[in-house]
């Protein structure tokens, strides 16, 4: 064997601590699952009896918590499937700028200028609104698998 010393450069990120594994079977409606590798919302969830030969399997339905769209997926539920963290942080809005980047204000009170105002027309409308108004907007960020997006808005009052 050589003495040399292999090195990897790697620029892919493995995702591993984006999500947890979680057996099929205990997932419920409500629950998160990473299907076709996004992070989604369960929204039915069907137990199909073991067949003569092999497993009951789960057929989930869930919906991705960023884009909205309708995914569905069948899975032994003896099986493991992937589970996102999903975590909710709250930021004060501080700043709207024109090419649609929303400025925030962290819990340490650095600002965070990398997040879009959101798709959903309802949400961006409320947004704007408040904001023109002068209102103080406190917005709730969702991320998981290295996502993040606006999915909520609270208002703390007048400035």
């Amino acid at each position: 064997m050589s003495d040399e010393e292999h090195h990897f450069e790697s620029k892919a990120d493995a995702g591993a601590s984006k999500t947890y594994p979680q057996q099929a079977g205990t997932i419920r409606k409500n629950g998160y699952i990473v299907i076709k590798g996004r992070p989604c919302k369960v929204v039915e969830v069907s137990t199909s009896k073991t067949g003569k030969h092999g497993h009951a399997k789960c057929h989930f339905v869930a919906i991705d918590i960023f884009t909205g769209k309708k995914l569905e997926d069948i899975v032994p539920s003896s099986h493991n499937c992937d589970v996102p963290h999903v975590t909710r942080t709250d930021y004060q809005l501080i700043d709207i700028s024109e090419d649609g980047f929303v400025s925030l204000l962290t819990e340490t009170g650095s600002t965070k200028d990398d997040l879009r105002l959101p798709t959903d027309e309802n949400l961006l409308t409320q947004i704007k609104e408040g904001f023109a108004e002068g209102k103080d907007l406190v917005v709730s960020v969702q991320s998981a698998m290295g996502e993040e997006q606006i999915c909520g808005l609270k208002d703390i009052g007048p400035k």
